[in-house]
């Protein structure tokens, strides 16, 4: 009995070392680990190509700090569609001539010392929908993953849909159809060309300015992207949405 004992001790440890190098494995996990993140990060963006964001991180968090905040979402078709026009204008005018990243913009703000926004507005939608606000490096590396993903997955009139429906008008205002009941009274699809430029006006910085008590700053800027709405309608930069 004592021969057999001690043979199935001997036996047991010889197989130990094996199964500890098969435990811990830290390049596999590794490997593991980053497909998964890849693949969350394109399911999280494909998902929005045909479901209604819930909600935002952002929203979500003003929600709790203001106890309430004004949202209301709205198909595409029930939006003026000189509101889509005047956004674009505004933010990002040759968003139907870039892949999700305007280099000349971005040349643009870095020559300028960061004083202007290099963003378009496909990363300011995945910005609004996903990450937090600030600037920071892991937000803007998110970014910049997440913006080619929303490219091959949206398409740009579900871009500018996404984007209408999640950026901030006033505090604690979300989306063009509260925007539009807060500023002006009246639905998105009645909004008129000047009061869809004054909304654009806002934007990004919705808490320092007003598009129902516009100061002449906004109203001029105001001017501008009106202007800059039939523009881009004429030359056909808007036909991609």
């Amino acid at each position: 009995m004592a021969r057999k004992t001690t043979s199935r001790k001997r036996k047991t440890t010889a197989k130990t070392p094996a199964r500890r190098g098969r435990r811990f494995a830290p390049g596999r996990w590794l490997v593991r680990g980053l497909w998964s993140f890849a693949l969350a990060l394109v399911l999280m963006v494909a998902a929005y190509a045909v479901l209604t964001p819930p909600t935002t991180p952002y929203i979500l968090s003003e929600g709790l700090r203001l106890r309430s905040v004004e949202r209301i979402w709205v198909p595409f078709e029930r939006i003026a569609p000189v509101v889509a026009r005047s956004v674009v204008a505004a933010e990002d005018a040759n968003f139907c001539l870039h892949w999700g990243v305007d280099m000349n913009a971005l040349r643009d703000a870095i020559s300028e010392g960061g004083q202007r926004g290099g963003s378009t507005v496909t990363q300011q939608t995945v910005k609004n929908l996903y990450l937090w606000q600030g600037r920071s490096w892991p937000r803007k590396a998110l970014e910049g993953l997440m913006t080619p993903l929303a490219e091959l997955f949206w398409s740009k009139r579900r871009i500018v849909e996404l984007y209408l429906n999640v950026a901030e008008f006033d505090e604690g205002v979300f989306g063009i159809e509260a925007a539009a009941r807060h500023h002006f009274g009246v639905g998105a699809s009645e909004l008129t060309a000047r009061q869809a430029a004054l909304l654009a006006a806002v934007l990004p910085n919705p808490r320092e300015r007003s598009a129902s008590k516009p100061s002449d700053a906004v109203q001029k800027r105001a001017r501008a992207i009106e202007d800059g709405a039939a523009t881009i309608e004429r030359d056909g930069r808007a036909d991609c949405f």
